[in-house]
């Protein structure tokens, strides 16, 4: 009984701590027609590089507005000529811990949205593959990801969820919450280029990172 109450204390302090959108934010969220698409803000407009440079804040799940932005995030990410496999909050111009996933791994490959989304593990084994991203036009790039991670959220309905995603699915995950952090892919394949990676063998795409040579 002590656990379960200790639980529920947990995911109520988190709700509580979560902010509801500023009255910028339910500007943006409305501005235009709210049954269309948001517009995907883009590196090379300087405004809008701060906007995704920034770190996001956690959103309350219970918030009535988040229903509207997760419905004009879904249509910008699902366009059919300018879509993708992801798409977070600040892309849009919503500093909010608020992303959508196309589930690869699952039956469908349906989108689905996740609030307030933190990665606590991740596999030593990594992927190797090529990103893009909608706010960086005309770039892609050879990124290294963690092949798996576990991920906590929370759903649409508000409750605390964990689970174990792996592969393709689990990069998109991971290029999504970068984008909560003010980090863009492009940081990643600069970072990446004063690592060390050994491949686990000539058929796969999977590397391990030498971190003795790092130190």
């Amino acid at each position: 009984m002590k656990k379960i109450y200790l639980l529920l204390f947990t995911f109520v302090s988190m709700t509580s701590m979560a902010q509801h959108f500023t009255k910028e934010e339910k500007a943006r969220i409305y501005s235009g027609d709210r049954k269309q698409k948001m517009k995907v803000i883009q590196i090379t407009e300087p405004s809008e590089l701060s906007i995704l440079q920034s770190v996001s804040k956690d959103i309350n799940p219970n918030d009535k507005d988040l229903t509207v932005l997760l419905e004009r995030m879904y249509l910008a990410v699902t366009d059919p000529e300018d879509g993708g496999v992801g798409i977070a909050a600040p892309q849009v111009g919503i500093n909010r811990n608020v992303i959508w996933v196309q589930r690869f791994d699952k039956s469908g490959e349906p989108f689905e949205a996740y609030i307030n989304p933190v990665i606590i593990w991740r596999s030593k084994l990594l992927r190797k593959g090529n990103e893009g991203c909608l706010s960086i036009p005309d770039r892609s790039g050879d990124v290294f990801r963690n092949y798996t991670i576990r991920l906590s959220y929370q759903d649409i309905k508000g409750v605390k969820q964990e689970e174990i995603i792996e592969g393709f699915t689990a990069v998109i995950f991971q290029h999504e919450t970068d984008h909560l952090n003010g980090i863009l892919f492009t940081d990643r394949l600069e970072e990446q280029t004063k690592n060390t990676y050994h491949s686990i063998n000539n058929e796969t795409s999977l590397y391990l990172e030498d971190r003795l040579k790092r130190k």
